[in-house]
């Protein structure tokens, strides 16, 4: 069987979440929606469809999550029609830009790579 996504969720670590909804609201120009629970906060990134099968969230737990800008993966967030319009907000949010705005190839489209304001190491991605 063959997936549609080849990811259905992902969760960015935070240490201060409000902190952190502020930054990705004013990179992105989007608006983040809580949902906290007993033992962890979240605030989810908006999506057109759920039933989609990707979504993903902010999320702040004591320890489970831990941000990080060198370990694990690297989560690429839609950044269409540019990642500049994301890159560009980065620092006066409080980030800083790891990989300026780079062409992968004409077929691919273009990347970047910043550290956010919880030192998580997020890139972006904008097609061609």
């Amino acid at each position: 069987m063959v997936q549609k996504n080849a990811v259905s969720w992902f969760e960015i670590p935070t240490l201060d979440i409000d902190r952190a909804a502020k930054f990705y609201e004013t990179v992105f120009s989007i608006k983040l929606s809580p949902l906290d629970l007993p033992n962890i906060k979240m605030r989810m990134f908006p999506v057109e469809d759920p039933a989609s099968g990707v979504g993903g969230a902010l999320v702040k737990t004591d320890g489970f999550h831990v941000p990080s800008d060198s370990l694990g993966p690297l989560l690429y967030l839609n950044s269409n029609p540019d990642v500049q319009n994301a890159l560009g907000k980065v620092e006066a949010a409080g980030g800083k830009i790891l990989v300026p705005k780079t062409q992968i190839s004409p077929e691919y489209g273009y990347m970047g790579v910043f550290k956010d304001t919880e030192g998580n190491r997020i890139a972006v991605h904008s097609a061609p």
